[in-house]
C-alpha cells in the first residue's frame, strides 16, 4: 500500500473513499429494499425513526428543504401507508406525523437483513487476518465520521 503524502494523493484517497461508500450503500440496499422509495423518503423515514414524531415544517429544517417539498414526499409516504398522522397535542393548524407499526417492522427487518449479509460476507469472503484489518479500518473510518 502506498503511503499517503501529498494534497494530490489526499485528493484521490477522499474521491475513492466516497466513491466505496457510495457503492457500500448501494449494495446494501440491494439486500433489502425499502420498496421503490427515493433517498429523500427513506431519509425522512430514518428521521421519524430515529428522533420520533415531528411536523411537516420540523423535518423540513431537519432535511434542509422547503416545507412544500417535504408535505409531498409525506404524501406519497402516506398513500403507500408508510406514514401517519395526528393531530398536534398543543397546535390544532399542525399534523404530527409519525412511521406506522407496520413501517417501524419493514424497517427493523431490513437492517437485520443488511447485517447479516455483511457478516456472512465477512466470514465467507475474508480471512481472520483480512477482518482484523477491515476492524480497524472502521475504527479509523469512525474517527473521519467523528471529526
Amino acid at each position: 500500500m502506498t503511503l499517503v503524502a501529498d494534497d494530490a494523493s489526499l485528493t484521490a484517497l477522499a474521491a475513492e473513499l466516497h466513491g466505496l461508500v457510495g457503492r457500500l450503500r448501494r449494495r446494501l440496499r440491494e439486500e433489502a429494499t425499502a420498496g421503490d422509495l427515493t433517498p429523500s423518503q427513506f431519509a425522512v423515514m430514518r428521521r421519524l425513526e430515529s428522533d420520533g414524531p415531528a411536523t411537516v415544517s420540523e423535518l423540513a429544517r431537519a432535511e434542509n428543504m422547503r416545507p412544500q417539498s417535504m408535505s409531498g414526499l409525506i404524501a406519497a409516504l402516506q398513500a403507500l401507508g408508510m406514514v401517519e398522522g395526528a393531530p398536534h397535542p398543543t397546535d390544532g393548524r399542525q399534523t404530527l406525523l409519525s412511521l406506522t407499526d407496520d413501517t417501524r417492522t419493514r424497517l427493523t427487518s431490513g437492517r437485520e437483513i443488511r447485517k447479516d449479509w455483511l457478516a456472512r460476507t465477512l466470514g465467507a469472503e475474508f480471512s481472520a487476518s483480512e477482518q482484523a484489518q477491515i476492524a480497524a479500518a472502521v475504527e479509523l473510518l469512525k474517527r473521519i465520521v467523528d471529526s
